[in-house]
């Protein structure tokens, strides 16, 4: 369920005439909910560290990877080969 009733509620004529102004306080408060004709269509929220993932350098395999039999192949030739299979 969405919980927009404590959002800031804009048109998408507001939004686009003055956008910076709304994605600064959106990253301010809670969110703004974009609506269209009377209608929530979009939410602009605020950005987290958290919503980024892990670095690529911290990633772990996943479980049963290192137990996959290896392959010495070239995957781009797999690939080129696919893709012209078309």
């Amino acid at each position: 369920m969405c919980h927009i009733e404590h959002m800031k509620a804009i048109t998408i004529r507001e939004l686009h005439m003055k956008t910076g102004d709304w994605v600064r306080k959106a990253s301010r408060e809670e969110g703004i909910v974009v609506m269209d004709r009377r209608r929530p269509v979009a939410k602009i929220i605020p950005f987290s560290e958290g919503d980024m993932g892990r670095r690529f350098s911290e990633r772990t395999f996943v479980k049963g990877f290192d137990q996959m039999k290896h392959r010495d192949a070239d995957s781009g030739r797999f690939v080129s080969e696919d893709r012209d299979r078309g």
